[in-house]
Order: C-alpha cells, then structure tokens, then sequence
C-alpha cells in the first residue's frame, strides 16, 4: 500500500445499507481454513468503512476466492467475484519487468543516464537527466517531484467532475514535475515519485520504438495467457463484471462514484486493468523465475529502504518496481496501488507458491481508519504467507 498513484488515504465512515458477499470453497468438500481466513478479512475490511472487496488467495497450489459488501451502492448487488478492477502502482512492477528484459538482452543499461534516451526531458529547476540513471527511476532514488501532487483532479470531487475525462500526454506529466526543485540529489535518498515511471515507460518507448503497453502484451501478458489484463488508454470505463469504486473526499464526507476515469493520467504509473486471479497469476510467475532471467530477477529484488514509507511500513524495503515487507517469518513481495475510489493489496512469498490478492472498491478520507485498514491488510498477508499463527 502506499504506493499508489494519488496518495489518498482510507478512512472510518461506514457506508450504509452493505452487503455482505460469501466465499468461494476452494473444493466440494466445504470450506477450509484458508476459506475462513480469506472471507473474514474481507468482511472485516466491509466493517472498516470499504464498500466492496474481492480477493484471491493461492497457497501451496488450493486457489480461494471471496467477496464482501456490494459492488453498487444503488443497486445493491453484490461484489462480483473475479471482477475487473483497476490495478493502479501495481503497473510500476510490469513496466519495470520490461525494463530488465530489455536490459537483460543488452538493448539498454540500468546506469544509462534519463539524458541518454530522452534528451532534455529532465532539465530545469535543479532537475538534470545526465545525473539520474534508469535505476534510480526505477528504485525511487531519483529525487524528481511527483507530478500527481499537482493534479486538481485528484483533490476534490468538483475537479474530478471537471476533469475525469481530461487525456494526459506523458511528456505533459513530466512537465508537471519540472515545475518543481528535485527532492534531493539522485542515489542519496529515497521517495516514491510516479514521474519516475512515466520516464521508465517512455524510455521503453525510445529503446523499442513501441509503446510501454504494447512491450507489456508482447513480453509478459500475451505469454502468460493473461487476456484479462489490459492498458485501457483513454477508455474510462472498466469491463464487465466491476464494482464501482467510491472516493470520499473529505472525513465524514459522502461517498461519490468515481468508476468512471481516464487512466491517461496515471500512464505508465498506474493504468493497467486486471482482475484478482489473472494479477494473482503475475506475481507467481514473476517470483518463480518465468519472466526474468536469474541476473535481472536479483536486480529488481536489490532493495533500498524506503524511507518516507518507515511510519505505515517499518522495515519495508524497494527494489525495483517491487517492495519487500518483513513479517514474522522473514517477508514477502508486493506493491500496492491506489486510483480515485480503488485500492490494490498484494503480497506473494519469495518462492511463488503462496499468494494473496485484494481488491477494495472505497478510498476514504479518514488517516485513522487508513492505518486500521492497512492493518488487517497486512494481518492477511501474514497469514497467506506464514500460515495462521
């Protein structure tokens, strides 16, 4: 968590006139502990002030589904199971995916300076591309400003009126964060910035002559059969089956729609589209060596400590486009990620074979109620990749 694309907290207000969902057994013969634990987090999670949840888990090969609350706050219906929703930072992972097969075939270097393929994107106000190399883009050491930060669109439900459906070009987004003095010299610090990676996906761009979407289909969704994964462009609708995703943008403030949302904005930071068992899918393959070659794959697991994410997270270290956060058998991989009224929660053991996925429909405004619903987020994470203490 933490690591989405607006910053914008959970909160406390419960919503009213919920429904709880039910959980999916894993086999015929009844539900099994791994059932329970998935359907009480996430009813728990209802409890906290969330609208919708759906989540996977996938344990040494027995795959659990759930749901809880509605996927309409209208109509009443229920979280559909296995619905699309939008995975926000959780793209920074694929994009850097991308990065280190193009570095593991030669075609690029992870200390190749930002100046070297894109000449004169990072310059003014202090910002200089010759000093800023693709690691620290992708690790968040490289100290540019996060350009989200100036987006109206993000800080009240009248500018999300106003500018849902606004197309965002990316060397308009990096324009946003040249406005402003870096954060601190490159390499010297770390803070997470999603301008990095809409630099990392137009350098995938010079590098292939190819978007950074379409290098995704190619190398990671096309070969891993995911065909509920997708960049939608300036599509602001989601597939069906969803639920709705609801933002309040105050604390104790109502709740509004926000499912409809041009992910132009959020680029290769955040747009991808998916669903809790294709997303599930992803993080096995990663960790079990199907997508990056076994110099590359130590590459994106060399960590930094993410420093600004010490108070919500201790201990949580960044590699690249991935996180480790230490737990009471060792830790597990993960990145998080938040669009306007979605949240994504992952966690995956080092070896692949345990696996958790959640998606909630709510972003409240509330900090307390934030820390309680990362909690119980984390408690689940344990669990899936501990086995209940």
């Amino acid at each position: 968590m933490s690591t989405h694309l607006g910053r914008w907290a959970l909160a406390a207000a419960l919503a009213a006139a919920l429904v709880a969902g039910s959980a999916v057994p894993a086999t015929a013969a009844g539900p099994t502990r791994d059932d329970r634990r998935l359907q009480v987090a996430l009813d728990d999670l209802h409890d906290l002030g969330i609208t919708g949840a759906q989540g996977i888990t996938r344990v040494d090969g027995v795959t659990t589904r759930a749901r809880a609350g509605v996927g309409d706050l209208e109509r009443g219906t229920p979280v559909p199971l296995d619905g699309y929703f939008r995975m926000g930072s959780n793209t920074k992972t694929f994009v850097s995916v991308v990065v280190l097969q193009l570095v593991g075939e030669g075609r690029l270097s992870l200390d190749d300076t930002v100046e070297r393929w894109l000449p004169g994107t990072v310059a003014g106000n202090g910002n200089d591309g010759r000093r800023i190399t693709v690691r620290h883009l992708l690790q968040h050491t490289s100290g540019i400003h996060n350009y989200t930060d100036d987006l109206a669109v993000l800080n009240s439900h009248e500018a999300y009126l106003a500018h849902r459906f606004d197309h965002y070009e990316a060397v308009d987004l990096v324009a946003l964060a040249m406005k402003h003095e870096p954060g601190f010299a490159p390499g010297t610090r770390w803070d997470y910035s999603n301008t990095n990676y809409i630099l990392a996906g137009m350098v995938i761009e010079r590098v292939t002559g190819r978007s950074w979407a379409t290098e995704v289909r190619a190398r990671i969704l096309q070969p891993l059969g995911l065909r509920r994964t997708s960049s939608p462009g300036d599509r602001p609708s989601l597939p069906a089956p969803h639920a709705k995703g609801y933002q309040q943008w105050t604390p104790r403030g109502p709740l509004t729609d926000t499912t409809l949302f041009n992910p132009t904005v959020a680029g290769a930071a955040g747009d991808l589209v998916t669903t809790p068992t294709e997303l599930a899918r992803f993080w096995q393959a990663l960790q079990r060596g199907r997508l990056l070659k076994p110099r590359q794959l130590a590459q994106l697991h060399r960590t930094v400590l993410a420093d600004t994410f010490q108070d919500l997270i201790p201990g949580a270290r960044y590699g690249l486009g991935i996180m480790f956060i230490p737990n009471r058998c060792g830790g597990y991989w993960s990145h998080g990620g938040d669009v306007p009224g979605m949240s994504t929660a992952n966690g995956v053991s080092p070896d692949g074979d345990r696996v958790a996925v959640l998606s909630l429909t709510t972003q409240l405004a509330d900090e307390q109620a934030a820390r309680a619903v990362y909690g119980r987020t984390f408690r689940l994470m344990d669990d899936v990749i501990c086995g209940a203490g």
